[in-house]
This record gives structure tokens, sequence and C-alpha cells, in this order.
């Protein structure tokens, strides 16, 4: 049929995917983290403008010329938003809501003004449709591929090398752009270098998956990898992991339920998200209540520990270093005390002595540890 070494349309779609969401994870981990993922968004739609300039100019509506002048139109998007936000008088949040409706809106007006009969149609732009990668295909060498898996696995391998190249240098940018000033790494430079090959990946990706697909894919898993880990390195390799197996589960998915392909792979990022945001081993929401039940434990067993210092070797010990003794004196429910008394005993601080709590070694060094008046600490909160 198409002369390929898998012979089969879902493992092209599938690869194409793959390929748009690691060509743009790579640049969308940094934009993640400098905080200025929504800059993806403006460049997405301001590329419509730049279509319709590079037709008007030169009546491709294809090509390399395409590709750099709607490349193009996201940057002079970007620098737009960037003017404006410098005049102090409009927060960045603010100018990209000003300037990339005001860009795709000029875009669809000269579309439809001067271009009516023209193949160049905003729904594929901000849609696509995966699925129709056969459409269109170039032979490479014995093989005859989609030409969007061409361009984009292109795309993809020029990323990769940018980062691998400026690794060190967009490192320092990203984290301490002063720092890398003072070193003479230019992190402007870099940062328009990296707006760029986001641009550029745009155009690449939306006649396959369209910018809504492209802008999920820049943003979702990033976000999701940073939820995972804290090091740099395994972000970007867990962010490009989110973003193939999106691709992969979306197009099941899909296929299974008879949904749009690319819509359900938007909803598999959000999916991973959304386990990241749950199970997170440090920042997902599990850990950190786990944290805080814990740290809340911590502090009623120092108050425990406190209380009992405070009367040990007093006439006043047999009455107040027992269970019932904490409602009077600490204000806990019985529910709290009784937690608390357990979480003491499992750490080794106190230990039963019939009726009577008394502090272990390791409970009076940690007493000898708190400030006066930490036995209040622990009260109703």
């Amino acid at each position: 049929m198409w002369g390929l070494p898998f012979d089969d349309l879902a493992v092209m779609i599938i690869a194409t995917g793959a390929l748009v969401g690691i060509a743009a994870a790579l640049p969308g981990t940094y934009l993640v983290l400098r905080g200025s993922a929504m800059l993806t968004d403006a460049i997405s739609h301001s590329i419509l403008l730049g279509i319709f300039l590079v037709w008007w100019l030169t009546r491709e509506i294809s090509g390399p010329v395409q590709l750099i002048g709607a490349a193009l139109s996201g940057l002079a998007a970007v620098a737009v938003i960037e003017l404006l936000a410098r005049t102090r008088r409009v927060k960045m949040d603010a100018a990209i809501g000003l300037v990339f409706p005001a860009f795709f809106a000029l875009g669809v007006l000269l579309i439809s003004l001067f271009a009516r009969d023209v193949h160049i149609d905003e729904h594929a732009v901000l849609l696509g449709e995966i699925g129709f990668i056969w459409l269109d295909m170039v032979r490479i060498g014995p093989w005859e591929l989609p030409r969007a898996l061409v361009t984009i696995a292109a795309m993809a391998a020029v990323n990769a090398a940018f980062i691998a190249l400026f690794y060190k240098e967009l490192k320092l940018a990203t984290f301490d752009s002063m720092l890398a000033g003072a070193l003479g790494f230019a992190p402007g430079l870099l940062y328009y270098a990296l707006l760029a090959l986001t641009s550029v990946t745009a155009v690449a990706a939306f006649d396959a998956v369209g910018v809504v697909l492209f802008i999920a894919f820049v943003i979702v898993p990033p976000a999701a990898a940073l939820l995972l880990s804290d090091r740099l390195p395994a972000v970007i390799a867990l962010a490009c992991a989110i973003a193939v197996a999106s691709a992969v589960i979306g197009y099941v998915l899909a296929e299974q339920w008879n949904v749009t392909i690319g819509g359900m792979m938007a909803v598999t990022t959000g999916g991973f998200f959304a386990l990241a945001l749950a199970l997170g081993p440090r920042h997902g929401l599990i850990a950190r209540a786990s944290r805080r039940r814990r740290a809340s434990h911590d502090n009623d067993c120092r108050s425990l520990v406190a209380h009992l210092a405070n009367h040990e070797d007093t006439a006043a010990a047999a009455a107040e270093n027992t269970e019932a003794a904490l409602d009077a004196h600490l204000r806990w429910s019985v529910r709290r005390g009784r937690r608390a008394i357990l979480h003491c005993l499992d750490d080794g601080l106190i230990e039963r002595r019939g009726e009577q709590l008394a502090l272990t070694r390791r409970g009076r060094a940690l007493a000898g540890s708190l400030p006066q008046g930490a036995g209040r600490a622990g009260r109703a909160r």
C-alpha cells in the first residue's frame, strides 16, 4: 500500500501525535518553569495572521516560506505583548488577553475578505484533524510517509538538539536570569530563541493536530511532570513520556468511543495531570495532606510531651499526667487525645504505667529541647 515498514494508519497517527507531544513538551517545560506558558496560546492563535500575510505576498499556502512567515507572526505577537507589559499599565495576563484575540480576529477578517476561495481555514488551524494525515503523503527514500509526520519529526529533532546544545544556559537563564546575564549567556536571546522554536513548532503542528492540541501538549505534560519531580532532566523526560502516553491512550480511547482523536489526546493529558496532582510524591494532594496530618500529629505529640514534663515529679502528676486530664488542660477531644497518645507511644516518647502517662528518656530529651510554654501550643485550633 504505502511501502512503509509498518503498513498501519493507526501507527502513523499515534506516531504523529507522540512526536507533536515531544516537540511541544521540550520547549514547553522551560516556558512553564518561567511562568510564560500562556504565551503559547498567543503564538498559536497569531499564526493565522502570518499564514494569510505570507499567502498575500507570495500566494504560497505551504512550504518553508509559509512556515517562517507564520512563525514570525507568533513572535510579533509576543513582542507586542511584552511591549504592553513593560508599560506597567497592563499586566502580562491582560496583555496576552488583548493581543492574541486581536491577531487572530485580524487574521480571520483578512481571510474572509481577501482569501475566501483559498484553502485557508481558521477551523483547521484551531482544531486540525490528525486522522486525515494520510491525505498528504511524501516520499522519503523507499517509503511514502505522511507529510505531517515527517515535518513534526524534524521539528522534534531540532528542539531536542537545541535543548541538548544549550541545556546549561537554558537552565541558568530559567532559574536565575540575572546571573545568566552577568555570566554573558544572553538570557533574553535564549528566551526569544525558545519562543521562536515554539512558534515554528506550532506552525508545523497545526496542519495535523491544530493549535488546541498543541497548546495542551506544550503546557499539560510539563505541568504534570513538575508535580512528579523537582529535577529538570527528570521533568523533561517525564513530560515527553506523558505526551507520548497521552497520544497512545488518546487514540485507543478515541477509536473505542468513536470521538475525535485530537480531542481525546488533549483530554488524556488532562487525565495524567489529574493523576499527578493527586499522586505526586512530593507536590501531590495526597502527599501534601499526609504531610499536614503528620505535622499536626507531631505538634500534638510535642504538646503532650511538654504537658507531661511540666507535671512530672510534682504532687499533681498522678491527676494531671493521665489521658482524662488532656481535655481540661489542652482542650482536646477524646479522639484527639487518644491519637496523640498512640503517636507518642509509637515514637517511643512516652509509656503507660497503668492510668499514668510517663516520659521515656527520649521523651525527656524532646521536652528539654522545647521552648517554655510549648505545652500550650497544642490547645484547640
